[in-house]
């Protein structure tokens, strides 16, 4: 003879905590969180937060007192071409204007678009 499982009591209550359980997971997971949508895809987030606390204003380097750590935060100046801008202002003193970066070694007109925007000659600081 064939023993037939039958569907008794333990199943049916089986069924039902794990019918409460995804239901409860579900409402935990959608309930409270703000929906940001753009155009393409949509983010759920805990809490809307100012862009000036997740990507603070950076300042702009001042390249006639800056140290080559500070210049390698520019984009595209990594830790010789920083040292290279150090020895240059070492050498021929501040610097007269942005385009004199043009210059140094390894800095053409495309890396100086680049960081155009994140630097100063400190001039403006004097002001």
């Amino acid at each position: 003879m064939e023993d037939k499982e039958r569907f008794g009591t333990a199943h049916f209550v089986m069924i039902l905590l794990t019918a409460a359980f995804l239901s409860a997971l579900a409402f935990f997971t959608v309930r409270d969180k703000p929906v940001m949508q753009t155009n393409d895809y949509t983010v759920a987030v805990e809490r809307s937060v100012p862009a000036e606390e997740i990507v603070p204003e950076r300042q702009p380097v001042d390249i006639n007192t800056a140290a080559a750590a500070d210049l390698q935060q520019l984009m595209g100046i990594g830790p010789v071409l920083a040292q290279a801008i150090v020895d240059y202002r070492a050498e021929h003193g501040p610097f007269a204007s942005v385009e004199e970066l043009l210059e140094v070694s390894g800095i053409g007109e495309a890396k100086l678009d680049n960081i155009r925007n994140d630097i100063t000659l400190g001039e403006e600081d004097a002001a």
